[in-house]
């Protein structure tokens, strides 16, 4: 094979060379670091800590972001571990503690990685920085020996990242947002010019215009999914760039949403308006976006400009509203418009509310990144942060608390692999092999969310190692000990074991591994294929343990838990956009207005709703990452089921949209809004009650229902109601008024949702009630087709 089509493979298999590049520092350092250690300062213990501290810092973690976010993650990596150096040899000297600590310092590291991306990304490498004192057996007086050899490979290491073939800034998510928010701008420019009928634009321009945005935030949503765990720091920037995804999603549907809608008769000239100033909004918060802390200044303007157009439109919305006209005494009064024109009348003006409320939220979270990262040095070691988002402390707080649930997939995973770790220390000290910490390292790496993946990962670990033992034990069969010729072949074999399991597979990582550590323990002390015999009975252990685990805590993994995060999402945020309809109803009420004895409390915002729902959607994200990344066949069509992931987010932030809409009233409505309001609270309660109800089904997989009909003559009341007790002695509209008719507007849209739900959510269902039958264990063997014939006709009834 050529260099150059040797080289196009690689990019194939290691888009941007990403594992090739850490694998090159490695190559380069661990040696190095090594050599200064064994041969130079003549210590066997620094060395060893000074190789195995470069392979954590460089092969194991690839920190994203800034030049300047790298090398700090680098240098926190280094401080965090040289504690565990420390607290690890201080507790390697008893098994119990030993195991105990493991298991302590193993949660904590692995519970931690849901609080930050940079953290989920560095759990290997700390989990490395404590096996290795840890199952290394060594008195107090050894720590400064291991603490100098953790600290050259830290030097080594920051100095690697930050001058050996530096790799550029890269945010996963910042060039496909930038994308999609230039392509929905786009999408609305084209739907003014072609509703205006002024020729600019043509249907297929139209339509063209369209497919670019759905693919644009498409792209943007792929990315988002393409990691194991959330791509989003601790960081301000990074917080409030990755609320764009969901926000961006949001805005596309309700823009396919306004296209599906047939045109009035007359071209809304106020909703056009709004609708072209939201594109100005997303053309410049795409350009803000382009440089990192640029001039929020037009950005701001052009918020400010959709907010104007916005508050026109709400004035016109009164005014045209074809509510029953004022006569002049002694006249005939009109007759009402009929219900349909009532509502087409404000359809337009719904979309256009509804439509600048996300921009407005895509808006505000594009100036609060630049805002962030405006900041100076020293303003963010203090942690001073733009008003309106929360401090780091309290993000990662939320972050955790949302998981400190007992069907959290992230919790299991952790609790699993701290049981896993603590055993393979115990295990490994009461068996007295050689070199504990192969065994520690072992039951990390094939230890997965599930035991199929466990069990599969055990077969390709152990095989990978006896292939690595195998070209170890011919290498060293025909060089023998020759410290030159081990000296030599150690960056190459380090440089294989870092681009392996990217271009190749786990097993040949494994292989690689294998073979680096048969080099690197023949030139500490030689004993020829012997070491390789002893990584192959280390990696076994190891790997029974993992089984063990893997098969009695959670064995079904984020398959088994993604159906009740579904279900606790649609649940919570059901709930959330029910109490956000209450809360506007609240504000509208005229005891709440009023004053004296009988006045009631101001209400209060449905804050921890919001929070909750918040809460469950992240669990949920978690869960369906992890659910991707475990091997086997789908049951459920991956894109039914990304389907109903994503329609929780369009549910909770409608029920944003509901809450902003109240939060601008007045308060200061006219008329009697009784009935207004129980027409609302109805609806409301019949949108929730379908919700909760499927929420109940993707858990017993019962049949989903069908999607509520649309209740024309609920319309016709609700409409009746506004239109004879909410409007003034000029005969218009109040603002209230129009402020019920869009809550309403929402309600339907999430009754709307549910057309595009019911088919995966009996799809998901159904496989709910027929994986029952894997939970009997050897019994499900005795009449599977007459169980799966049952299970299925009683999801259909």
């Amino acid at each position: 094979m050529n260099p150059s089509r040797w080289l196009a493979w690689l990019r194939r298999h290691d888009p941007g060379l990403f594992a090739l590049r850490r694998a090159g520092r490695t190559a380069i350092v661990m040696p190095a670091s090594f050599a200064l250690g064994d041969k130079v300062i003549g210590n066997a213990t620094l060395a060893t800590f000074a190789a195995f501290g470069a392979f954590a810092m460089l092969l194991l973690v690839d920190f994203g972001g800034t030049m300047r976010d790298r090398l700090q993650a680098q240098v926190g990596l280094a401080v965090v571990g040289a504690v565990f150096v420390c607290v690890g040899t201080l507790a390697s000297r008893d098994p119990w503690l030993a195991a105990g600590a493991m298991a302590v310092v193993g949660f904590g590291v692995l519970f931690s990685g849901v609080v930050s991306s940079v953290l989920a990304g560095a759990s290997t490498s700390l989990l490395l920085a404590f096996i290795l004192p840890v199952t290394l057996i060594g008195p107090a007086s050894s720590i400064p020996d291991r603490l100098a050899g953790w600290g050259i490979a830290a030097g080594a290491a920051f100095l690697a990242v930050w001058l050996l073939w530096p790799a550029p800034a890269r945010s996963p998510l910042r060039r496909p947002a930038i994308e999609a928010c230039r392509a929905l701008a786009a999408r609305l420019r084209a739907d003014v010019a072609f509703v205006e009928g002024n020729g600019t634009v043509s249907a297929d321009e139209r339509a063209a215009a369209v497919d670019r945005a759905t693919a644009a935030v498409a792209t943007l949503h792929r990315g988002f999914l393409a990691t194991p765990y959330r791509p989003t720091g601790l960081n301000t920037a990074a917080r409030t760039l990755v609320r764009l995804v969901d926000e961006l999603g949001w805005l596309n549907a309700i823009a396919l949403q306004a296209g599906v809608h047939p045109a009035p008769s007359a071209v809304n000239r106020a909703a056009c308006a709004v609708k072209a100033a939201a594109a100005g909004v997303l053309e410049q918060g795409a350009m803000l976006l382009e440089v990192v802390g640029g001039d929020p200044t037009p950005l701001r303007v052009a918020l400010a400009d959709l907010g104007g157009r916005l508050d026109a439109l709400e004035r016109i919305a009164t005014v045209d509203l074809p509510v029953r006209r004022v006569t002049v005494a002694g006249a005939t009064p009109e007759e009402d418009p009929p219900v349909s024109e009532f509502l087409s009348a404000l359809d337009p003006s719904f979309r256009a509310q509804e439509l600048s409320f996300a921009v407005t939220q895509i808006g505000n979270n594009i100036d609060l990144t630049a805002a962030a990262e405006r900041r100076s040095w020293l303003e963010r070691l203090l942690g001073r942060e733009p008003a309106g988002v929360p401090t780091q402390r309290q993000a990662a707080q939320e972050r955790a608390a949302a998981h400190v649930e007992r069907h959290s997939v992230w919790l299991h995973n952790s609790v699993r692999g701290a049981i896993g770790l603590g055993l393979a220390v115990f295990v490994a000290n009461r068996t007295g092999v050689q070199h504990s910490f192969w065994v520690v390292l072992g039951t990390l790496s094939v230890l997965r969310s599930n035991a199929l993946n466990t069990g599969q990962n055990v077969v390709r670990g152990v095989l990978g190692t006896v292939a690595g033992f195998v070209v170890g034990a011919v290498l060293l069969a025909l060089i023998g000990t020759n410290s030159t010729l081990l000296w030599f072949l150690l960056p190459l074999a380090i440089l294989l074991a870092g681009v392996a399991p990217a271009a190749i597979s786990f097993a040949a990582g494994q292989a690689a591994f294998t073979l680096t550590l048969v080099i690197l323990f023949n030139i500490i002390q030689p004993a020829g294929w012997r070491v390789g015999l002893l990584r192959v009975e280390d990696i076994a252990i190891g790997c029974a343990v993992s089984l063990v685990v893997g098969l009695l805590f959670w064995p079904r993994g984020a398959a088994a838990a993604l159906g009740q995060a579904l279900s606790e999402a649609y649940l919570d945020s059901a709930s959330y956009l029910a109490k956000a309809v209450n809360f506007g109803m609240l504000r509208c009420d005229s005891a709440a207005q009023s004053a004296g004895p009988t006045a009631m409390p101001p209400p209060i915002p449905p804050t921890e709703d919001a929070q909750r729902a918040a809460a469950a959607s992240r669990r949920l994200d978690d869960t369906f990452r992890a659910y991707l990344a475990e091997r086997g066949a789908k049951p459920v069509p991956l894109a039914e089921i990304t389907g109903l992931v994503t329609g929780v987010a369009g549910l909770r932030l409608a029920a944003d949209a509901v809450l902003d809409l109240w939060q601008r009233d007045d308060g200061q409505a006219i008329g009697d809004r009784t009935a207004a309001r129980g027409e609302l609270l109805t609806s409301s309660a019949r949108v929730y009650g379908w919700y909760r109800e499927l929420a109940v089904t993707l858990l017993d997989g019962q049949r989903v229902g069908d999607p509520l009909e649309h209740d024309i003559p609920a319309d016709g009341r609700l409409v009746e109601a506004v239109r004879h007790d909410l409007r003034g002695a000029d005969g218009r509209a109040s603002a209230t008024a129009v402020r019920m008719i869009w809550t309403g507007d929402h309600l339907d849209a999430a009754r709307r949702l549910q057309a595009v739900l019911v088919q995966p959510a009996r799809a998901a269902s159904e496989q709910r009630a027929l994986s029952t039958l894997a939970s009997l264990g050897p019994l499900a063997g005795v009449l599977p087709a007459a169980w799966r014939d049952w299970a299925r006709s009683h999801t259909r009834r």
